[in-house]
C-alpha cells in the first residue's frame, strides 16, 4: 500500500512538472500607457538593430549567412527621430533630385510595403511580433497604388460613414505617416512599370499611429513599418478630395 502511494505521489509531480513546461507564456497589454510606449521603443530598437537595407531598399532581417555581413544596421544609417516618436531613415542615392515636396494635402502615388506589429514583452525578451501586412504593392499587387486610405481618405468615405468615430480622419489616417513623409521629396511621374528603388523606412510607434483607439484596421497598440517609394507627388486636385 505504502508504495502505490509513492507511485502516485511521484507520477502526480511528474505530471505537475510536465504540465509547466509545456505551459507558452502569453504577453498581457499592460494597462499603463506609459509602458506601452517603454515596450514599443525598445522592440523598434531592437528591428533597427537585427535588420538592413538590401541593395533596393527593402528590409532584410540579418541572418547566419556571411553575405549579409557588410550590411549596416537600419540604426547605423542615420534614423532621424521625431518628438512624436516617428523614425525616419532616408536611404543614400535613392532620393529624386531636386524632386517634389511632399505636403499636408498632396496627392501621392506610391510603391510601398506596410507591416504592423505588436511590441510584446515575452519571458524578458522584448521585440516587435504578432506581424501582419497593411499593405504590399512591391511583392503582391505589383503596381503604385495611389492615396491609400491610412495616407489619405477621401470626404466621399467620411461622408457616407454611419459613426461618429467613422466620420473622423483619425479613424483611418496614420498621423505618424503622414508626418513623416514630409521630410522626403517625391518623384514626378515616374513610370508604373519602373522597378522599385525604395527610398527609405518609416517606424511609426503606436502612439504616433492609433494608439489604443478604435480605428478601420482594428489595430490597438500597433506599431507600423513602412517600406516605399513616392513615384509621383503633386498638390491635391479637387477632384481627388
Amino acid at each position: 500500500m505504502k508504495k502505490i502511494f509513492l507511485y502516485i505521489l511521484a507520477g502526480s509531480l511528474c505530471f505537475s512538472a510536465c504540465k509547466k513546461d509545456d505551459e507558452v507564456e502569453t504577453f498581457v497589454e499592460p494597462e499603463n500607457i506609459e509602458v506601452r510606449n517603454s515596450l514599443d521603443e525598445q522592440a523598434i530598437q531592437k528591428f533597427m538593430d537585427n535588420n538592413y537595407l538590401d541593395t533596393q531598399g527593402n528590409i532584410k532581417a540579418f541572418t547566419a549567412d556571411a553575405a549579409d555581413d557588410n550590411f549596416k544596421k537600419l540604426s547605423e544609417l542615420s534614423p532621424q527621430k521625431l518628438p512624436s516618436g516617428v523614425i525616419y531613415i532616408k536611404r543614400d542615392g535613392a532620393q529624386p533630385t531636386p524632386g517634389k515636396a511632399i505636403g499636408d494635402n498632396s496627392l501621392i502615388k506610391t510603391m510601398m510595403r506596410g507591416s504592423y506589429y505588436r511590441a510584446t514583452d515575452i519571458d524578458g525578451n522584448v521585440a516587435l511580433t504578432s506581424g501582419g501586412t497593411l499593405i504590399n504593392t512591391i511583392d503582391l499587387e505589383a503596381s503604385p497604388v495611389t492615396d491609400p486610405t491610412f495616407y489619405y481618405v477621401k470626404k466621399s468615405v467620411l461622408t457616407a460613414a454611419t459613426t461618429d468615430a467613422a466620420k473622423q480622419r483619425s479613424y483611418y489616417e496614420i498621423e505618424g505617416l503622414k508626418e513623416a513623409l514630409k521630410y522626403f521629396n517625391g518623384f514626378e511621374n515616374l513610370p508604373n512599370e519602373t522597378l522599385p528603388n525604395l527610398q527609405g523606412v518609416i517606424i511609426i510607434p503606436s502612439k504616433a499611429a492609433f494608439a489604443r483607439d478604435a480605428n478601420y484596421y482594428n489595430l490597438q497598440n500597433a506599431t507600423f513599418v513602412f517600406n516605399f517609394q513616392i513615384y509621383h507627388t503633386e498638390t491635391r486636385p479637387a477632384s481627388q478630395e
